[in-house]
C-alpha cells in the first residue's frame, strides 16, 4: 500500500506554499520530513488529512493489488503538535468513549490499561482529567489513538519535542515496534531525531518533495549539509512565509 502526491499545490491569498509536491510513501518505513520553520510541513500534514484542501493535483491510496483509489480519512493518523483532546475527561473515560464509539473497527481490542502501559502513562495518571496532563502526555494520548485506530498512514508533526530525553526514546522504540505494516510520516526540525528514528528522510523545500539518498544520510557531516541545502533554498527566495506554512486545520 502507496500513500501517493501527485504535484500538489497550495496557496494562501497570493503566497504558494506548496509548489507541485510529488511522492510516493510505502508501507513498512518510517519517513523523516525535514524542512525548515515555515517550508510548509503542517500545511502539507492538512492536506493529506483533507483538513485544508489541495489548490491542485492528487492525493492517492493504491492498494496492493495496483488498484489506486482517493484518500479517506480513515486512511490516516494525525498527530498534532498542538494535541486537541477533550479537557474535560479523564485519560481513562477518553479511551473508553474512543474504544466505544469504534469498537466495530477496532481489532484486538485491548483493556484499557494495556493501552496506558504502551505509551507509559502511570496509574496515577490514568483517572485525572486531561485538563491537569503535561503537554507531553496530552501527546501520548493523541498517539495513544493513533494506536488503536491503527490507520495505515501515520502522520506525526513533532510529536516527540515534548517529551524528556528518556520518554522521547522509548518512543523512538515503541515507532520502530510499529512501523512494519504502516507508513509514518515524522514531521522534525531536529536532524539528529530524524537520523536515528527514520528509515528514509524526505525534504520539503521550495514547495516540493525531494528524498535524500542513502549516502547522504550516512555523511558525517549530515546536519551541516543538511543546513546548507535548506539555506540555499533562503538564500535564492524559493522559501516560504512562516506565517502561510503553518495554517492551522479546521475543528
Amino acid at each position: 500500500m502507496k500513500l501517493i502526491l501527485n504535484n500538489v499545490t497550495k496557496s494562501f491569498d497570493k503566497k504558494q506554499v506548496i509548489r507541485g509536491a510529488s511522492f510516493e510513501f510505502e508501507q513498512g518505513y518510517i519517513y523523516g520530513l525535514l524542512g525548515r520553520n515555515g517550508a510548509g510541513k503542517t500545511t502539507l500534514f492538512n492536506l493529506i488529512n483533507e483538513d485544508l484542501i489541495a489548490d491542485g493535483g492528487t492525493i492517492s491510496i493504491q492498494e496492493d493489488n495496483g488498484t489506486t483509489r482517493p484518500a479517506d480519512y480513515e486512511d490516516i493518523g494525525y498527530v498534532l503538535s498542538t494535541p486537541i483532546v477533550p479537557d474535560f475527561l479523564t485519560g481513562r473515560e477518553l479511551l473508553k468513549f474512543f474504544t466505544d464509539i469504534n469498537k466495530d473497527k477496532i481489532k484486538d481490542l485491548k483493556d484499557a490499561d494495556e493501552y496506558f502501559d504502551l505509551v507509559d502513562i502511570k496509574k496515577e495518571d490514568r483517572d485525572r482529567l486531561i485538563k491537569d496532563y503535561s503537554h507531553g502526555m496530552k501527546n501520548k494520548m493523541m498517539l495513544l489513538l493513533t494506536i488503536i485506530s491503527n490507520p495505515p498512514f501515520w502522520l506525526l508533526d513533532e510529536p516527540l519535542t515534548s517529551f524528556d530525553v528518556v520518554v522521547a526514546n522509548e518512543m523512538k522504540e515503541l515507532l520502530k515496534s510499529l512501523k512494519k505494516d504502516r507508513t509514518i510520516i515524522f514531521s522534525t526540525h531536529i536532524m539528529e531525531l530524524a537520523l536515528s528514528l527514520c528509515d528514509k528522510i524526505v525534504l520539503l523545500k521550495g514547495g516540493k518533495l525531494e528524498l535524500l539518498e542513502p549516502g547522504e544520510m550516512s555523511r558525517e557531516d549530515f546536519e551541516n549539509y543538511i543546513i546548507e541545502v535548506l539555506k540555499d533554498e533562503y538564500d535564492n527566495g524559493t522559501a516560504n512565509d512562516a506565517t502561510t506554512a503553518t495554517e492551522e486545520p479546521k475543528a
